[in-house]
């Protein structure tokens, strides 16, 4: 067992692999183009007026398509979508049109891809973004929901997939 008030970059990302969390592809598109990438950092802020946040790593500059669209759609995988997880996690390697091609995809009220077999999906407005260390953190105002059937969740934990 570690114990130390040392935080090291590592030490805080094994911690971190224990904290077990939904997994999501975060989705955009617009006239700064269609991208799309998978996250667990992702939660609820407010149901009044509802609203989620998503948290994106800013030092990877295709990440500035969301910013720039003003739009995301928050897809909630569901068990059986570890492939979709995959190929938007980017360590596939595939481009955005191979990891589109992956799933069905249509819009809601905002424009963003939504995975039509998802658990949920939020699709969002952004109305704020904060920036912090190596992350933007985008405030999305849902504008359109999809709840999909009771499928059971897909989890990451531990560094691995895990169903609920």
């Amino acid at each position: 067992m570690l114990k130390t008030n040392d935080v090291a970059p590592q030490d805080y990302r094994d911690a971190m692999a224990r904290f077990a969390g939904a997994v999501h592809v975060v989705t955009t598109d617009g006239s700064h183009g269609r991208r799309g990438v998978t996250v667990i950092a992702a939660c609820s802020v407010s149901d009044n007026p509802p609203t989620v946040l998503v948290c994106l790593n800013r030092e990877n500059p295709r990440n500035d398509a969301f910013l720039k669209n003003g739009i995301f759609a928050l897809n909630t995988l569901s068990a059986g979508q570890e492939h979709i997880s995959n190929a938007f996690s980017g360590f596939s390697g595939l481009p955005q049109e191979e990891r589109f091609a992956l799933g069905e995809w249509e819009t809601l009220s905002s424009g963003a891809p939504t995975l039509v077999d998802a658990l949920t999906v939020f699709d969002c407005r952004i109305i704020d973004t904060k920036e912090f260390a190596t992350h933007r953190i985008y405030f999305g105002r849902v504008t359109g929901l999809r709840i999909g059937d009771k499928l059971r969740p897909l989890l990451y934990h531990d560094r691995g997939y895990r169903v609920l």
